[in-house]
């Protein structure tokens, strides 16, 4: 230790070429060996006698060593050196590591096998008992990752590395990996608890965020809903969890509602019978609950009706039983010769030249005459 503590001191402290020299000590069986006049060791009888050589001959192998040591080389063969060597070290690490790699490899196919059982394992159970493809889906995942991170753990062990000192080693980091990466983990429990808790089904037709469509896909990072119009959106389940949902197709029926204007002479309680009776033959429409016909509005030349019904919730039966209903009361209201008026404007024209008076009242007196005459 001393003498590397000599050495290390000297190599700080010379810029230029260390000399290294042999100076027997007066009177003693001593040799000094020294570079730039400081002295690194001394060569004693014992390490002679250790090394079967005579004093003189053992100290100038070792001044020898010395000064071939503190050559400089040039940069060229310094780094094919460093290199050399790195890549020896390589070799010899890897030829180490050739067992716990195998060990590494089968302990990943293992658990490549046991993550497709249980996956499959899960699934079908989830089928028996849960009967929806959205949990049993996440119950297939859970498993297979459950699966896949007992295996990390143990694959890590066999390569020799302890996985608790690994989690503090990373502690810091994972901090920072945790803020970046937020975003992302957010996305992943939020599509755990949408398995879990269901809102909706695959299949299902929604209005999340204003976007209406049908439930294609729910992953763990996204849900995928098609629109009627046939794109696709990717709406990540963060946003889709904090979001209000509403789902169209929960229950299997939904309320529509025809608004129609009739005359106010009119009988409205005929109406209301003839409007009953047409949409009560069709098919689709549910006759229970009961269709409701309700007077809702004295418009200014109409009185309006409100034709509740209830139809089919799947988008395409409920515009197509709306439309039905909508044509079957305007043809069943004119075969009953029941007026349903447009509506009508009173124009009130102020400052009317004294010719267009004279005019007017002269086609009121013709008029009046031709109908006496009839």
């Amino acid at each position: 230790a001393i003498i590397n503590r000599r050495v290390a001191s000297l190599l700080e402290g010379t810029d230029t070429q260390a000399t290294v020299t042999v100076a027997p000590v007066a009177n003693q069986p001593l040799i000094n060996i020294q570079a730039n006049n400081r002295v690194l060791m001394t060569v004693t009888e014992q390490d002679a006698q250790d090394f079967g050589l005579p004093l003189a001959q053992l100290a100038d192998d070792w001044a020898n060593r010395l000064s071939q040591s503190f050559e400089k080389p040039p940069v060229a063969i310094d780094v094919l050196q460093r290199l050399d060597g790195t890549l020896r070290q390589l070799g010899k690490d890897a030829i180490n590591s050739i067992p716990a790699l195998l060990g590494v490899i089968i302990v990943i196919f293992i658990t490549w096998l046991l993550a497709k059982g249980v996956r499959y394992s899960a699934f079908r159970w989830a089928q028996q008992t849960e009967g929806d493809h959205s949990t049993e889906v996440l119950i297939g995942r859970l498993g297979y990752g459950g699966v896949w991170i007992a295996g990390a753990v143990v694959a890590l062990g066999v390569w020799g590395i302890d996985f608790a000192t690994m989690l503090g080693a990373l502690g810091l980091t994972s901090v920072a990996i945790g803020f970046s990466l937020k975003d992302v983990l957010s996305n992943y429990i939020s599509g755990v608890i949408l398995l879990a808790a269901r809102p909706f089904h695959i299949g299902d037709q929604v209005v999340i965020e204003g976007y209406e469509g049908t439930i294609i896909q729910v992953q763990l990072r996204s849900t995928t809903l098609k629109t009627y119009n046939g794109r696709m959106i990717y709406l990540p389940n963060q946003e889709v969890f904090q979001a209000s949902i509403t789902n169209n197709t929960a229950a299997s029926y939904l309320r529509s509602s025809v608004m129609v204007g009739i005359d106010y002479d009119a009988d409205i309680t005929r109406a209301r019978q003839v409007i009953g009776s047409a949409i009560s033959s069709l098919e689709d429409v549910q006759p229970n609950p009961v269709p409701q016909i309700l007077v809702r509005e004295l418009a200014a030349s109409t009185v309006n009706l409100e034709v509740r019904f209830w139809v089919d919730s799947r988008r395409a039966g409920f515009l197509e039983t709306t439309s039905i209903v909508t044509q079957t009361i305007k043809e069943a209201l004119q075969e009953q010769e029941i007026e349903m008026p447009t509506e009508i404007y009173t124009l009130l024209v102020k400052d009317v030249p004294a010719v267009l008076k004279s005019e007017q009242k002269s086609a009121d007196v013709d008029s009046n005459a031709t109908l006496k005459e009839s």
